[in-house]
This record gives structure tokens, sequence and C-alpha cells, in this order.
């Protein structure tokens, strides 16, 4: 028999059951109204199994969510009530366990079973704008039923069950200009054609309402701000058709002479303009330009006024829309037009000149007091009052010029020198007499005039070698000349010798023809020993009217060249005194000194020496190092080192000297160790290798040896050599037939050698 349970609710089915395998539970949910404000526990349904006999027998045990704080069991009767206040939007429903025990041992006489607990939804909760509130906006003009922004409410009750949930829309606020649709909360425009110009900003209040908007239901409301935005509607306008103004007619050129503004009731891009000039009776002379900031109208000065030329002026301005809007052209013109008159006014204006800058021409020579130009300068009002002249000293400041204070007349008032300043820039005052503080300023550009008053020199300080061995006629310098004088023309030069020079045997001039001379030898021979240094005056003449002329000595030195002409000493030979000087006397004595010292030295070395200086033949040789501080007489000296060591090669050693070592040392040849042949019957060419691998190798078994890097010194010449010595010192003793007379034919940088060698007569070095 089956488990049944009773809830209170009223379903179609109440007593549903359902049967499962090996269990006794009746299955279904349980409901419980939510926010119940009862003071007794709220009931909630009951569980029962057949095997209750109702002896007491079965007790009713209860877990899970919620299980004895908020939901209890009769576990007698197996009833169940709510001891709390459940909020379905806190937790919709509760999922609990039951089972049948027995009472004596706890033992379950019912498998466990899960069961839940549904929180019945009341209308509890008023509908929320999350997004409120709500900022929107929409243009201008719009037309009826423009769409301006949508509001959502949402409502935490349960939407499945009843009209909690179901949201409705209104408009408490902002009719009659804006309507809201009940169902989706889009609110759209009610009047056609609002203006911003007359109200631009509307406050709406949008309320929610759930069970449908019915009575008892609860609502939440919301603000929503519509702004409406600006679009070009409104033409712009002169305030006035007709504008005066009034300027001095010394404003500066670029200078603003008036601002105006045509009105336009937009903002922002829709009430930007473009002004324009259409007519006036004076082109060329203003401009107008739009302030961007003010959108004002901006009248340029283009060119300077004058009030004695013209006294007025007459304008005609237009101002356009920039960015019109097509839809709106119905409304008429999106420009307007106004007239501007702009009166000048008189000012006391300083003196002018008749030419702002007066090209004056002075010559050079010209006396103090010279008049060499005039200014002229006029007062441009009508009262024409009288001028005075006057020079700017800051132009001027050696005062090389005056000008007459009443005429303008500038003269000379120092001697002038073109090649000190060709070109003087003086400001010339024009002052009014009876307002000083009326200042005209004008300019003088004098230019000075060259004269013939500077005689031509050298170009540079010329350095002029001349080798010993130089030939006749050859070339040694080539000169030219300056002149600071600027002739029109151009220069031209002549050169010549000087009178006292003109004959002389050593050297002549030969005018080039083109502003240089070159200076020639007339003969060879020249020596230092004889004269080191010629001077050489040259006379130099310039073509102007009347010519200048100049004498300038050229330096000759006279210097000892090798063969390409190079220059490798000169001047004067210092002759050589007889005996020597101090400082080949002390050399003398240091070497002396020295000599000493070393010979000191070998002598104390040989007597701390414990051992003989020539060694055994038996005794291995390879780490000796013999030290004889004396040069000894060469190969042919055999009594400062016994060579007879060093010739015997074929030494009989010991080759088990170290036994805990097998050295694999690599030799060119491979010998058997019985049959490997002596040194002296080796090969010319491997005699020295075979050598030093031995002593390599004897060096690496030898168990004394140093475990570290050490200097082994073998003083092994070989077994002779057929070209016996090649040494050059004994050349010149010996009678050698060598002859070495094509060393006179190598050039500059062998003569040392052909005059040691080249003397078939033996005056050599040695003879």
């Amino acid at each position: 028999e089956p488990l049944r349970y009773q809830s209170p609710r009223s379903d179609p089915d109440p007593w549903e059951v359902l049967h499962r395998q090996k269990r006794s539970w009746v299955w279904n949910q349980f409901f419980v109204l939510e926010e119940y404000t009862g003071n007794e526990p709220l009931y909630v349904g009951k569980l029962h199994s057949d095997v209750d006999k109702g002896d007491g027998k079965v007790k009713y045990v209860l877990s899970g969510e919620g299980a004895t704080s908020i939901f209890t069991i009769d576990e007698n009767t197996g009833d169940i009530h709510a001891t709390k206040r459940l909020d379905r939007e806190a937790q919709a429903y509760y999922t609990l366990q039951a089972q049948a025990v027995d009472r004596i041992t706890n033992l379950p006489v019912e498998p466990r079973s899960e069961f839940v607990v549904k929180v019945q939804d009341i209308n509890d909760n008023e509908p929320k704008f999350i997004d409120g509130p709500y900022l929107a906006g929409v243009p201008e003009m719009s037309p009826l039923g423009t769409m301006v922004v949508q509001v959502a409410a949402t409502d935490a009750d349960d939407p499945t069950y009843g009209n909690s949930a179901r949201v409705v829309y209104s408009i408490i606020h902002g009719q009659p200009y804006f309507s809201v649709e009940p169902k989706t909360g889009v609110i759209r425009t009610a009047l056609s054609n609002m203006d911003r110009e007359t109200r631009d900003q509307y406050v709406l209040v949008i309320q929610a309402k759930d069970m449908v908007g019915q009575m008892g239901g609860l609502s939440g409301t919301t603000s929503v701000t519509v702004t409406l935005t600006d679009v070009n509607d409104n033409p712009p306008r002169f305030t006035h058709k007709s504008y005066q103004y009034t300027v001095l007619e010394s404003l500066p050129v670029q200078s603003v002479v008036a601002r105006i503004k045509a009105a336009d009731a937009d903002i922002g891009s829709n009430a930007e303009m473009d002004y324009r000039i259409m007519d006036g009776d004076a082109p060329g002379q203003f401009n107008i330009t739009t302030d961007e900031n003010t959108q004002e109208g901006m009248i340029i000065l283009l060119k300077p006024l004058d009030f004695e030329t013209k006294s007025s002026f007459s304008l005609r301005i237009e101002a356009t829309n920039r960015n019109i809007d097509s839809n709106f052209l119905s409304l008429g013109s999106f420009s307007d037009t106004t007239s501007v008159k702009v009166t000048v006014e008189d000012v006391n204006e300083p003196p002018v000149f008749s030419k702002a800058l007066s090209e004056l021409v002075v010559s050079e020579d010209a006396k103090v007091g010279t008049s060499i130009g005039r200014v002229s300068a006029h007062d441009p009002d009508t009262s024409n009052n009288a001028i005075r002249f006057s020079i700017d000293r800051n132009t001027d400041l050696e005062r090389f010029f005056n000008v007459d204070a009443l005429s303008g007349v500038i003269s000379t008032a120092k001697p002038l020198d073109r090649e000190a300043n060709s070109v003087h820039n003086l400001t010339i005052f024009a002052i009014e007499s009876q307002d000083p503080t009326q200042i005209g300023r004008g300019v003088a550009l004098v230019t000075v005039q060259d004269i013939n008053d500077n005689a031509p020199v050298f170009a540079i300080d010329y350095e002029t070698l001349l080798c010993e061995n130089a030939m006749p006629g050859q070339v040694i310098q080539t000169i030219s000349a300056v002149d600071k004088d600027e002739p029109l023309r151009g220069h031209r030069f002549y050169f010549a010798l000087a009178a006292p020079v003109a004959g002389n045997p050593n050297f002549t001039l030969r005018d080039n023809k083109d502003n240089t001379a070159s200076i020639l030898t007339k003969r060879d021979g020249f020596r230092r020993r004889q004269q080191p240094v010629y001077r050489l005056p040259v006379l130099i003449v310039d073509s102007g009217s009347p010519a200048l002329s100049s004498t300038n000595t050229l330096l000759v030195r006279v210097c000892d060249c090798d063969s390409d002409g190079v220059a490798l000493s000169c001047g004067a030979v210092a002759y050589t005194a007889t005996g020597l000087s101090t400082g080949a006397l002390l050399a003398i004595l240091g070497c002396i000194i020295t000599l000493l010292v070393m010979v000191l030295l070998i002598v104390t070395m040989r007597r701390r020496r414990k051992e003989p200086l020539i060694l055994e033949e038996e005794r291995d040789i390879r780490e000796n190092i013999v030290r004889y501080d004396d040069e000894g007489g060469g190969e042919e000296d055999t009594e400062a080192f016994d060579m007879v060591t060093l010739r015997n090669l074929n030494v009989i050693r010991d080759p088990s000297v170290r036994r805990d070592v097998t050295p694999d040392t690599p030799t060119f040849f491979h010998y058997p160790s019985a049959s490997r042949p002596p040194y002296k019957s080796l090969p010319d060419n491997v005699v020295f290798r075979e050598f030093i691998w031995d002593r390599l190798k004897d060096a690496d078994v030898d168990p004394s040896a140093p475990p570290y890097d050490s200097l082994q010194t073998y003083a092994f010449e070989g077994s002779g050599s057929v070209a016996e010595s090649l040494s050059s010192l004994e050349s010149l003793s010996t009678d050698s037939d060598q002859n070495y007379d094509y060393l006179s034919n190598w050039g500059p940088r062998f003569k040392k050698l052909a005059d040691l060698y080249g003397n078939s007569d033996g005056t050599g070095v040695f003879s």
C-alpha cells in the first residue's frame, strides 16, 4: 500500500498517486502562500504511510532546505507547517526529503523520498524603472508621432502566475506635447512643429502599473527630460538697416574698422554665417571676414586712409547662413543685407617725404662741404606747417654728412674712404615746426665712387725656395697682386724687377699678362754656403689714372733638395768647429760608464757560479741558459762556449726516467726504435724538427720538470751551411769581386749604399 499526502490546495487532481517500485510514497507538490501574516504556523500539507497503523510505532522525519528552520513536521501525524513568512522573490521553492522510520529502532520503514514546496506568488512588488530617470532629445519642428525614447519597467512578481507582473504605461505629466504607448513604453511627440526657440526642454512623468492597470495594482514612476535639438529654421537678420562708424585716418592697415552682426535665433552650426561686401564706393579699401567665435562680421582696413583725399566710405554688406536646411527653404531667404557708412576723421599727420628712398652718389675724393643731393618733404595736413630736416646720428655715427635744416641739402662733413665704407645708409628726419612730435622718416642711400688711391701689393706673403741643383730658366715662383681699389673695368697689373736689381745675374722676371708674373733663374750652381738667402725687389704698377705702384720684396731661400726637387734643408749651413762639443763629450762619458758597469756585473756573476761554464757531455743541456755579456768573435770564437757539446746530438739517454706517464709525441718521420738513424744521417730540412721533438719529449717525461710552461733554450745551429756567413761586415775587408757600381743608377734613395760599396778605388767609408 502506498504512502499518501494531502495538500490544502485545490487542484484538478488533488490526490494524485505515483506508484514507484519498492516504495509506498505518494508524490506531489506542496504549495504555500507567500507573505503569510497569521499568528499560527501555516499548514502546508500532510504525509502518511500505509505502514503506519496508528499505534505510534512509526515516526516521520523531515530533512532538506529549510527543514526545522522554516518547515516542521509532526512526527506522529506527518502534518507539515511553515513557521516563518516566505518571500517568493527571495526563494521560489524548497526541496525537502521525507522518511518514515521505526520509532524504537530508528530504522527506515519506507525509503527516503524527495518533494518540493513551491511558494505561491502574491502581488507584493511594484514596477521599477531600472534605467531611469531618462534623458532624450528630438529635433524641433518634428512631425506628429516622432519617436523620442522608449522606457521600460520591471516587476519582481511571478510573470507566469496571474497579472502581478503585467505592466502598462501612462503619462502623468507632459501632455499635450508627448504621449506614451501603454504596452511598449515608447514616447512620441503629440504636437507637430514644436519650436526650440520658444521652449527647448520638457520634463515628463511616466507611470508603470501592474495588474494590467486595474484597480489595486501597484505602480512606479520615472522622469523623462526631453530636449528639443536645434535645426536651421531661422534666417539671419540685421537689427538695423544701416550702420555708421567713425575712424581716424591714422588707423593702421589690417586693423578692424567695425564689427557688425546679423542676429540668428538658431545655435551652433545652424547659426554660422558668412559676410561679404556686395557694393562700395572704394573697391579694395576694405574687406570683411567672420569671427568664428562670435559670428560677427569684422570690417578690415586694407589700404591707408587719407582724410584729405577721401573722408567717408559707403558699403553694402550681406550675411548668409553657412549651413542651410533645404526642408525650411519655404520659410524664406536665409540671408540679409545692410548698409555701412565709414567716416574718416582728420588727425595731425607727420611730414611725408616726396621719395621714401633717395639714392645719392659722391666721389671718394670729394672735399669737405661738397653738396651731394637734396631731400624734400611736405606736411600732408591742410595747415601745411613748415618742416625742418636732421640726420639720425645712429645711422651716421662718425658724422660723415650734414643736412641743411631748411633746404634738405646733404653735404659731406669729413673726407670719405670708399675702401672703409662704400655705402652710407642715412635716415633723415622731417619734423614739423609747430608740432615737433610729428616726425617723418626718409632714407638717403649715399654711394661712394672709387678713385685710384691704393697701390697694388703682393697677394700673399710668398715663401720661395730655390734648390741648389736648379737649372737656368727654371720658374721658382709665380706671384700675383691685389689692390683695394675697384675700377669699373677691372684690375690690370704690370710687374718688373726694381731698377737696382734689373740686371742682376741670378734672377729675372716675366710678366704673364694675366695679372701674374713668374720668377726665373738665370744660372745654376746656387750654393747655401755661399749665399743662403736672396732678396728680390719687385715693382708692381696698376692701370689707374694716375697709375700707382709699390715695390715688394720677394725672399728667395736656397735649399738642399732631393732628386724630385723636394727641399730637405734650407737657409744657412752651420760650419763644424774643431774639437768636440760638450754634448758629444757627455755621450762618450756615458758609454764608458755603461761598459764599466757591464764588466763588473759579468765578473760578479762568474764568481757566484758553482758550476763551470762548459757543461759535461753527459749532462742535459736543454734547461741551461748561458749568459755572457760580450759580443765575442762570432762563429769563429770557441772559447766563450763549447760548441762541441751542441754538435754532439746523438746522446744516449735513459728512456725510463718517468714511468707514470707515457707521452705520445708526434714526429714527422716514424722509425722503429731499434733502427732510428742518427741526426747527422737525417735530411737537412728534418734535423731541426727531430731535434726539437726529442727535446720536447724529454721535457714531458722529466719528473723534475716544473708543472707549468717553462723556457727551453736549444743553442743548436745545425751541422753547418754551405753558404757560409751572410754577414756584410767583412765585405769591405775581403777580396770580393762583387761589383756594386749599379747602385749609383738606383736613384737618390740608394745614394748612401752607392757611396759605401760602389767606389772601386777603395775610398769607402772604411778606407
